[in-house]
């Protein structure tokens, strides 16, 4: 079943990417008290990725806190250590990385993708939310192959 709007999200390990290194966080305790615009992509420094999703919410970070959001997440399918150097190439301090590095997180959100035939297995879907103390208020799925609804200037109207 996939996440919906009012749901509370699942609670599973994933791995914030610091300057310290890997550092294992329970997403119940991550989003908890916070307004959190969170994005997904299919895979760190892939092509729409890299050129559009990741540079939306760097660019528009400071409108979307002014809105009330207080932290901005991405999430993948990669390991906390490539989720660090996407964020040092083409992110900023604004952006907390959280991997999903086995997929658990897209798989308890019923939001997985098979990017087997481009060679990148199982993989979670381009997604935005934004989650209040755990909570989805907003959710944007993409259709395959598709970039409107999860960008940050579509989020910043739902804000």
């Amino acid at each position: 079943m996939t996440i919906s709007k009012g749901d509370k999200l699942p609670d599973v390990t994933l791995v914030k990417a610091t300057s310290e290194g890997p550092e294992k966080v329970q997403s119940s305790d991550y989003f908890a008290g916070k307004k959190v615009a969170l994005f997904s992509v299919p895979g760190a420094f892939t092509p729409t990725c890299s050129a559009k999703h990741l540079p939306g919410f760097v660019e528009k970070a400071s409108d979307l806190k002014a809105k009330g959001v207080d932290e901005i997440a991405c999430t993948a399918v990669n390991d906390a250590f490539v989720m660090g150097a996407w964020n040092d190439s083409k992110g900023s301090k604004d952006i907390t990385m959280l991997a999903d590095g086995n997929g658990d997180f897209a798989e308890a959100l019923g939001l997985t993708m098979d990017g087997s035939g481009f060679g990148m297995g199982k993989r979670g879907q381009r997604f935005s939310m934004i989650v209040d103390d755990g909570t989805v208020t907003e959710i944007n799925v993409e259709a395959p192959g598709d970039f409107k609804v999860s960008s940050a200037d579509h989020m910043l109207g739902q804000l």
